[in-house]
């Protein structure tokens, strides 16, 4: 399998709406993989064969409103996708998985994990958020021309994407991904979900009490989200008494920037925990 393509479809069909997954089989440890803010589960398309190719059975799936999933939903936040997670291996009779979390959504995978600690092998989040850091510009301007229903912010996001994301190296397909990304964000009703995901908290207070599972922090040295990346992951990795990884070079999406490094990251902690 490419980098590129991705397998069939499915949906998992909840009382909100629908989300999309794909599930490839492996006899390794089920790895969950969730995709960050306003993006899909391609994101994970240069990452995934790298997991699938050391033997592990690798899911994806789109978020509440993104992707193939349904568009409109009451709930966006992060809990809200902590719930669809844990559906998600009931609905695949998945008795413990790795949780993967990307930005958004790394509280999410922190939040399933002490919802069912006995669902989950562990956790590894990606330049993820469970505290809240300051806003930087660029998100305090997106969240004002949400607020404002101006039709500029699809531009924005494509600013970022393209200009300050990924600051040193950029997979072959990024211009064409990204310009997907930011199309989709035209779609008719995607402004009630793209409202709904900036304006998530992806930090609630108290999360990490009582948790306990095995973690893995992942974190880019150049990651423009944060003022100072490394001091992140560090206090990231004492909370959760978690592994850390300091990748060099990546930004904000180091499953696509660095796919190699990020699953070199990745492997022996899954080996691990199974």
């Amino acid at each position: 399998m490419n980098a590129t393509t991705t397998p069939r479809t499915r949906f998992l069909q909840l009382p909100g709406g629908s989300l999309a997954f794909d599930d490839t089989a492996g006899p390794g440890t089920p790895v969950v993989l969730l995709p960050g803010m306003l993006d899909t589960r391609l994101e994970y398309r240069h990452l995934r064969p790298l997991l699938i190719a050391a033997g592990h059975r690798v899911i994806t799936m789109d978020l509440r409103g993104f992707g193939e999933s349904s568009i409109s939903w009451d709930d966006y936040t992060p809990a809200a996708i902590a719930d669809d997670v844990l559906a998600l291996l009931d609905h695949l009779d998945i008795a413990k998985a790795v949780l993967v979390g990307h930005s958004y959504t790394g509280a999410s995978v922190v939040k399933a994990a002490t919802l069912a600690p006995e669902r989950v092998a562990g956790i590894a989040l990606l330049d993820a958020f469970i505290e809240q850091p300051p806003a930087n510009a660029l998100m305090r301007g997106a969240v004002h021309l949400l607020g404002s229903a101006v039709i500029a912010f699809p531009k924005v996001w494509g600013y970022y994407l393209n200009k300050m994301a990924m600051p040193t190296t950029k997979p072959a397909d990024h211009t064409q991904y990204v310009a997907g990304l930011v199309a989709d964000l035209r779609t008719p009703g995607r402004k009630q979900a793209t409202r709904g995901h900036v304006r998530g908290d992806s930090a609630p207070v108290g999360w990490t009490v009582g948790f306990r599972s095995p973690a893995l922090v992942v974190m880019g040295s150049k990651d423009p989200d944060f003022q100072k990346p490394e001091l992140v992951a560090e206090r990231q990795a004492k909370v959760l008494n978690a592994r850390k990884v300091i990748i060099d070079g990546a930004g904000h999406y180091p499953m696509s920037d660095y796919p190699q490094a990020t699953a070199d990251a990745l492997l022996p902690f899954l080996a691990e925990v199974a």
